[in-house]
Formats: C-alpha cells, sequence, structure tokens
C-alpha cells in the first residue's frame, strides 16, 4: 500500500474497517443494495422521459464578475503559471532530492496528483486541463516554431478516442499496485519522463486534442469534473448546471469502457490487496507476489470492463446503435461509481498522507529548511480516533455514487431503449450495479 510504504506509521486505508461499522457488514451491504433497488424501483414510475440527451443545457448563469475573472487571459495565464511552478518543483525534489521516502516527491506523485486531482475536479472543474504543465509547455514550443497549438500536423484518428489515455492510466496503477518497487526514486522518475516525452510529442503530431483524448490525467480529471456543478453553456459563458446534466456529455469514445474499467477495477484491487485473503494466497503460493499482483491487477480490470459491456450489451437498443457501441453509451453512467470508491478507498490517505507531503515539502532536500513555512505542520488522523465515522463515510460514498450511477444509466436507457423495453431492458444493468455494490463494499472492508 503506497499511504503505508510512504507514511510508514499509519495504515491510511485500514482505518475504519467493518469491525467499525455502526451495523454488521451483511447488513450494511444489504441496506446499499436495498437503497439501489428502491431507487430503480422509484426512477421507474417517476422516471419516464429522458431529461438529459448529451447536449449542453443552458444552466444559470454565475455572477457576471466571477464569469468574467474566470474567462479572463489574467486568470489562464495565472493558472498555467501555478502548473509550471508545480511542474519545476516536483523536477526538482525527483532529481536533486533524498533517495528515501522522506522525499516529497512521493507524496506529490502518488497523493497530490493521483488523488488529489480527483477530489480537485469534482469540487472545481477540469483542474488538470487548466494547469497542464505539458499543454504550456507545448503551446511554448508551437509559438517557437510559429506553428499552431491545436492543429499539431495532423488530425487525431478518431478511431484511437480514449484509448490511449486508458494505457496511460494503466501504466500508472500498475506503478502503484503492481511494479515490485513503486517507491524506488528512480523508477518513478523514469516512468514520469516516458508520461512527459509521450505528451510532448503526442501535442506536436496531433496538438491540443491529443491531450483531450491521450492525456490520462486529463481525461480522468475531465470525467471527473463532470460531476462538478460547473459547465460552460453554449456561447461560453460560466455557468452552474446539474452534475447529471455534465455527466450526459461525456462523449461516448473509443476505449472510454476501458478507461471506466481501469480506474473501477484497480481501486477494488486495492482493497483486495490489502484483504486477509490475499495475503495468505501470496504467502502460500509457490510464485512471487510480484506476479500474483501483475495478475490479479489485470483480471479485476477486465472483469469491470467485461461485467459492465456484457450488461450493456444484453440492452435492448432500437436498432439505432449496435450492440457493440452500447457500453460506450453507458460507460458515462459509472464515474460516479469510480468518484465513491475514490472516496471511500483514499479518503484518509489524501488526508493525512497530503499533510505529511506538505510538511516535507517545505525541506525538499533535507537540509533542514522550512521554505513554505509547513514543517511543523503534522495530521490529525482524526479519523483514527473516529473509526466508525470513517466507516460510515465509506459506506456512504460507494452507496451514493451507485445510486447515482442508476439514474444516469435510467436516463441514458430511456433515450436508447424501446418503449416496450424501457423496464426489462434495464435490468441486465441493475444487476451489475447490485453486484458492483455488494462485492465493493465486500472489498472496502475485507483488510
Amino acid at each position: 500500500m503506497i499511504a503505508a510504504a510512504i507514511e510508514g506509521t499509519v495504515e491510511a486505508h485500514g482505518i475504519g474497517g467493518q469491525a467499525d461499522l455502526p451495523i454488521s457488514l451483511g447488513l450494511a451491504v444489504s441496506g446499499a443494495v436495498a437503497a439501489l433497488v428502491v431507487s430503480f424501483t422509484v426512477l421507474i414510475v417517476a422516471w419516464r422521459n429522458p431529461r438529459y440527451d448529451g447536449r449542453p443545457l443552458a444552466g444559470r448563469p454565475v455572477w457576471p464578475w466571477l464569469d468574467r475573472l474566470v474567462s479572463s487571459t489574467g486568470w489562464k495565464v495565472a493558472l498555467r503559471g501555478i502548473g509550471v511552478l508545480l511542474a519545476a518543483y516536483t523536477i526538482a525534489v525527483a532529481v536533486a532530492g533524498q533517495d528515501n521516502l522522506t522525499n516529497p516527491f512521493f507524496g506529490i506523485f502518488y497523493v497530490w496528483w493521483w488523488v488529489g486531482l480527483v477530489f480537485a475536479s469534482a469540487l472545481l472543474g477540469p483542474v488538470w486541463r487548466a494547469i497542464s504543465p505539458v499543454r504550456t509547455l507545448n503551446a511554448l514550443i508551437a509559438r517557437v516554431a510559429g506553428s499552431d497549438p491545436d492543429a499539431g500536423l495532423t488530425a487525431y484518428p478518431d478511431r484511437l478516442g480514449y484509448w490511449p489515455a486508458a494505457i496511460g492510466l494503466y501504466a500508472f496503477v500498475w506503478m502503484e499496485l503492481a511494479y515490485k518497487y513503486p517507491t524506488e526514486l528512480g523508477s518513478v522518475r523514469f516512468w514520469c519522463a516516458v508520461y512527459v516525452g509521450v505528451m510532448l510529442v503526442g501535442g506536436a503530431i496531433f496538438g491540443n486534442r491529443f491531450y483531450e483524448r491521450a492525456d490520462p490525467f486529463e481525461v480522468y480529471s475531465s470525467m471527473i469534473a463532470k460531476l462538478s456543478p460547473w459547465a460552460r453553456d453554449e456561447e461560453g459563458r460560466l455557468v452552474l448546471r446539474s452534475p447529471l446534466a455534465n455527466l450526459s456529455t461525456v462523449p461516448t469514445l473509443p476505449g472510454l469502457v476501458a478507461v471506466v474499467g481501469v480506474l473501477f477495477g484497480s481501486t477494488a484491487f486495492d482493497s483486495f490487496r490489502e484483504s486477509t485473503f490475499w495475503v495468505k494466497t501470496y504467502q502460500d503460493a509457490s510464485i512471487s507476489k510480484v506476479y500474483l499482483d501483475n495478475v490479479a491487477l489485470l483480471v479485476f480490470v477486465l472483469v469491470a470492463g467485461g461485467l459492465f459491456s456484457l450488461a450493456s450489451m444484453l440492452t435492448p437498443s432500437g436498432g439505432e446503435i449496435s450492440r457493440r457501441e452500447l457500453p460506450r453509451h453507458y460507460a458515462h453512467s459509472i464515474v460516479p461509481i469510480v468518484l465513491g470508491y475514490i472516496v471511500a478507498h483514499y479518503l484518509t490517505l489524501f488526508i493525512d498522507v497530503g499533510t505529511q507531503t506538505l510538511a516535507r515539502a517545505s525541506d525538499p532536500f533535507g537540509k533542514g529548511w522550512d521554505i513554505l513555512g509547513t514543517a511543523a505542520v503534522e495530521p490529525s488522523y482524526w479519523f483514527s480516533y473516529h473509526a466508525t465515522t470513517l466507516a460510515t463515510v465509506k459506506v456512504l460514498a460507494v452507496v451514493i455514487g451507485h445510486v447515482v450511477a442508476a439514474v444516469a444509466a435510467h436516463d441514458r436507457a430511456l433515450a436508447l431503449l424501446p418503449k416496450r423495453d424501457q423496464v426489462t431492458g434495464q435490468l441486465p444493468l441493475l444487476f451489475v450495479m447490485v453486484t458492483f455494490t455488494a462485492g465493493g463494499l465486500m472489498l472496502l472492508f475485507s483488510a
């Protein structure tokens, strides 16, 4: 577990287990499944026509001064500057920092970047698109070369869709969860160097569309941002809009199912690998834990994506969309589930290890400095003393994520299913979501 490897003093994922639930795990799972089934029943009765067809709705305009601020060139330049400064700092600690776990680089890479980006995007919108240093560097190179950073040398192939992003996301979770040396400075530096190199070459060839489709962090951030209340209307004005309306605008491109499969499957595996069953399995096995982790991670990702794809293809489409294309038309509904699991699984890691990273960031090279004035900051470990509260938060995050997913899938089904199949046609998706709910909760509390 990265939290334990970086922190060394707190099992961040293990706080708030099934023993801390105010009710039994079986009752919690039964209640969560019941909540999902009841929600589906209510939707069938009360939500009979699609409300979100994937087109941006008007939304409620924000205060004019706020729209002017976030639309101004100065604001955009400031965000780009923040991204460049953070990138420069990260490069400095990666190259010149100490080769041990007190180096803040590991916390920046695994906690601030991977987990913090999700929380920031859910609250503020597509954060990585706004601060991405590779976008900024690509724009500077294009300006020097006299080319257009939006156009590139050729058009991005539509058939690629999100597949490059799915591969990039899998490469990250593999580094974190299945690689033998996830906290070896040289290995993580090499991963980052490859990422930057691929992004710059891809941006030069395909322009900024490459980042929208192939940058794993921008794709992840932008999808989670669909659950934020912020959006732009057709005239480009900043508006407040229902997250469900935003969610329906996730582009149904090739590779979308692979992206959500990687995100959901890897988080589920992160819970599973801390379970007593898995620990006993690799202790008793005659082959290495690394090999078992690699196989299990791939299986979790394939099963998550495969089950969802099978359930989607079992729903009728009225002939307008082929069964092969159906999964990506429903895949946006998995995004709330992903966010729910991220909150449930990584909340304590982000708060505790993220705070510790802030303290270590004030002394980037181990010289006894306090350049940020945060060297004395320490995690409060509040959830360590309120484990019942954390266990309850975990359950609520998972249940709410699945209920929102059910609403999104139901609305899309009403738009795609023939009238005669609008109830029975949704049953395969309901079955898979019930399976995900029960299985996810059991994994979360199996550590």
